[in-house]
């Protein structure tokens, strides 16, 4: 509450007695002012102090007095510092939340000049709810159209400036007080919100005031003590609150405790009494009469308006200047409800949304509730009320570009091999409507076709295939032997006779004879000894020596006496008996990709003893015909103009929010990264 300097009293003295609400008999002298006075003005002074004080502020300070420079300060206090109310002010501001409500803070009972404001513009919205979770703006994924909403016994002002040509964000004032709790919430939707919040709540620091004899009453003539207005005793201690609380001055005197009589020593003269009568005669010609009532606040559903009350001449009823009559006369006006019937229910239509595809033909969609406005505040009604209006479309087709599409660049290559199952390859490639090659992001990856293949060359050539023979003999004289290789050639080259090849195999040895011995060095060979293994194909040794043979004899020598001779084999493969079947393999074909994982193949089969196909294996032992090869990552190709602009990207790629146009680019390198593992999942 504004204090008026005790200078200011007699008027307010005045002003009671023209409304009737003090006795006209009050005793007042010019060195002292009764209690009664004082305990009047708890109860008047709301009313007409500050309806004084609302006057005066247009021509002098909140105290009245011209040239004083005393402002109002935050917690409504004249010539305050702040200190009769706590301020509670901060900003939200958290790194990462889930889309959805999440609260902000919650503002206690009694708060008042609340500032809820966003302080960058962004697709977020601030939601109101009470302590029950009612919705009072924003609720239940609807987002309201700014304006008035009535809610805690006060009024908010939810204000969006225009989403094109304003950068400020939204917000929600109110003057308040609020009559119960209430919780401020944000609709997360946009990466690093920024929310401001400020309200103020009064300190509970009023002084109880103790009953005082009259005796220790200072009279009003003399300056309040500390430039404060109240009552005080002889000895200077004051009784009044600082913020001069009618109310509490009502509670803490008791009326009949002082003498409503003057005392013996005091002579009861009116206050001022030659300046009231100079005021007396001027307000006297004028009064204040009822002229109209203020223009509707709404058109429809509720509103509000205010009488009007002009200054006139009494005689004439001549509308005058307002300074001519007595601004304590002045009526109060008390506002009245007008304009109470229905507004018409209106389609409230959203923003579209983006498009479901990227390129090529889409949908978008938009929200579109049928609302109606009644007591300053818009509700949401069933869609019948809005029946005479032609509903507005709620889904739209839509355009962005046209898609890229995939083509193929060049023709299959050759087989990786020349026989049997390889690889092959083609050059596949993203381009757009304009013929140029793009990333393959920009196309379906499902629609991409296939860049690589297996491919048979057919049955590998089963042939035996044979050097020439040895141009040497294995001896210098007597009987020898001469040699040549026989292979049987299938996807590669071995020894394995399979089918095809033939079970004749051609000779690898033949007879030779160079002429008889004539007391020459040569290797003779000993039996073959015990095979390596029971069955199938083992091994065997035999002793081979150099002997001289002459005059039909024979005598052991030194192996270097026959060096340049070619010394017999002293091991050769041997067979006892068949083993069975089992399982023979090719060699390893070569990977399908040299990056990223890929696969190779190989023949198995199952053959007998003879190399014939048999099914006698056991599919247990069956080695793998196909295993992953280069496991290895591909290096990835780096883009300058591909980077990231934000630290935070990978909060836009686990809200998968890179299939939007602005976060591709914004975040550019974690989108690709990401797209290119998901067509390497897909592909596999």
């Amino acid at each position: 509450m504004t204090i008026l300097p005790p200078s200011s009293l007699h008027h307010t003295a005045a002003a009671c007695r023209s409304t009737r609400m003090f006795p006209h008999n009050f005793p007042v002298n010019s060195k002292g002012v009764g209690v009664i006075l004082l305990l009047f003005l708890s109860h008047c002074a709301r009313g007409t102090l500050l309806q004084m004080n609302t006057h005066l502020k247009e021509g002098m300070d909140c105290d009245a007095l011209a040239g004083s420079r005393q402002v109002i300060d935050k917690c409504g206090i004249c010539g305050g510092d702040n200190s009769a109310c706590e301020i509670i002010a901060g900003i939200f501001r958290p790194t990462v939340l889930s889309v959805g409500y999440h609260k902000i803070i919650e503002i206690p009972k009694g708060a008042a000049k609340i500032n809820i404001t966003e302080m960058v513009k962004s697709r977020n919205y601030i939601a109101l709810r009470n302590q029950l979770g009612e919705s009072i703006i924003n609720g239940n994924w609807a987002i309201d159209r700014p304006g008035t909403f009535s809610a805690a016994g006060t009024v908010f002002v939810y204000k969006r400036p225009n989403e094109i040509s304003s950068k400020a964000g939204e917000s929600i004032t109110t003057e308040g007080p609020i009559k119960e709790v209430l919780h401020v919430l944000i609709i997360y939707q946009q990466p690093n919100p920024s929310v401001y919040y400020e309200y103020i709540l009064p300190r509970n620091d009023v002084v109880n005031l103790q009953p005082v004899s009259q005796s220790d009453i200072q009279p009003f003539g003399i300056e309040p003590l500390n430039g404060q207005l109240g009552v005080y005793t002889t000895h200077g201690q004051r009784y009044i609150s600082p913020h001069g609380n009618g109310e509490n001055l009502v509670n803490s005197f008791d009326a009949h405790q002082f003498s409503q009589e003057p005392s013996a020593s005091t002579t009861l003269q009116p206050f001022g009494s030659e300046h009231l009568e100079n005021k007396k005669e001027q307000r006297n010609a004028y009064n204040w009469k009822f002229t109209g009532n203020s223009r509707c606040s709404a058109s429809c559903g509720g509103g509000r308006r205010y009488p009007i009350f002009s200054c006139v001449e009494r005689i004439t009823h001549k509308q005058v200047s307002e300074s001519l009559c007595d601004m304590a006369m002045r009526p109060t006006p008390e506002e009245e409800q007008c304009n109470t019937q229905p507004c018409p229910a209106f389609w409230d239509v959203g923003e579209w949304s983006e498009c479901s595809k990227t390129c090529g033909p889409g949908f978008q969609h938009r929200q579109v509730i049928c609302r109606q406005v009644y007591g300053n505040q818009t509700h949401a009604v069933y869609a019948a009320h809005c029946q005479h209006l032609e509903k507005p479309e709620t889904v739209s087709t839509c355009q962005l570009k046209i898609c890229s599409e995939w083509q193929i660049r060049t023709d299959w290559t050759p087989c990786s091999v020349p026989c049997g199952v390889g690889q092959r390859t083609r050059d596949i490639k993203c381009v757009d409507n304009l013929g140029d090659v793009v990333h393959d992001e920009e196309c379906n990856m499902k629609l991409k076709p296939e860049d690589s293949e297996n491919c048979d060359a057919g049955p590998c050539a089963r042939s035996w295939f044979m050097t020439e023979w040895s141009d040497r003999c294995s001896a210098e004289c007597g009987n020898g032997s001469q040699t040549r290789s026989v292979v049987c050639l299938m996807n590669h080259i071995s020894s394995l006779p399979l089918e095809g090849c033939g079970k004749e195999k051609p000779a690898e040895s033949k007879l030779c004879n160079f002429g008889p011995c004539y007391e020459r060095a040569e290797w003779f060979t000993g039996p073959w000894g015990q095979c390596s293994t029971e069955c199938g194909d083992g091994t065997k040794s035999r002793s081979v020596v150099c002997l001289i043979q002459s005059n039909n004899s024979f005598e052991v020598t030194e192996p270097s006496e026959c060096s340049h001779l070619e010394k017999p084999p002293t091991e050769q493969p041997c067979h006892l008996k068949n083993c069975g079947a089992k399982w023979f393999t090719t060699e390893w074909s070569a990977c399908s990709k040299s990056c990223d994982g890929g696969y190779r193949v190989r023949e198995v089969r199952c053959l007998a003893d003879d190399m014939t196909a048999s099914t006698s294996c056991d599919p247990f032992f069956m080695p793998e015909d196909r295993e992953d090869c280069n496991l290895q990552q591909c290096m990835e190709e780096i883009d300058e103009n591909c980077r990231d602009m934000y630290f935070n990207c990978n909060v836009v790629v686990q809200a998968r929010l890179c299939i939007y146009s602005y976060y591709k680019t914004a975040c550019c390198a974690s989108c690709r990264k990401v797209s290119r593992r998901n067509g390497r999942i897909r592909r596999r």
